[in-house]
């Protein structure tokens, strides 16, 4: 069969079936300042969205169409789905949405936040509260020692 009858699609229109960006099982706990996050994610995504229907020709541009959808789709279901979560109960307790200072066996000291799945930026010492760092660690008072990672942290400060 010649080439001249076989439709190979090109780099753009692949691009533009992206895949739905996957979306957690877990509750989709949230502290304040990942709500405020997601509203700001969601609104660059719906800017976005119009910038790319705006732009004249979609089909010229179906890449920047497919992005702005998938993120406008995701950002909007994470933003209905959200559920603000202050933190409860007392606090010399590891809970979400507090911080938590920990020594490792290493000598490394390090202090994270436990927050929600989207704020989660473990560069910046934010955890996920799924994580296992985070699993380990909720619920757990001053003193008390956890096993992360084949090693155990104990807990020095909780704020």
């Amino acid at each position: 069969m010649s080439v001249a009858f076989t439709r190979e699609e090109d780099s753009e229109a692949a691009a533009a079936d992206l895949p739905d960006r996957p979306i957690s099982p877990h509750p989709n706990l949230v502290t304040a300042t990942g709500l405020a996050l997601l509203e700001q994610a969601l609104a660059e995504a719906r800017a976005a969205y119009s910038a790319a229907q705006s732009n004249g020709d979609v089909s010229a541009d179906r890449t920047a169409m497919a992005r702005a959808t998938r993120d406008l789709r995701y950002y909007g279901a994470r933003r209905a789905s959200a559920q603000l979560t202050q933190p409860e109960g007392p606090e010399n307790i590891v809970r979400f949405g507090g911080s938590v200072t920990i020594d490792r066996d290493d000598g490394r000291r390090q202090t994270f936040r436990i927050v929600g799945e989207d704020e989660a930026d473990p560069a910046q010492g934010a955890v996920s509260y799924i994580s296992p760092l985070a699993r380990a660690l909720l619920g757990k008072t001053l003193g008390d020692v956890a096993v992360v990672g084949g090693g155990e942290v104990e807990i020095v400060e909780i704020s």
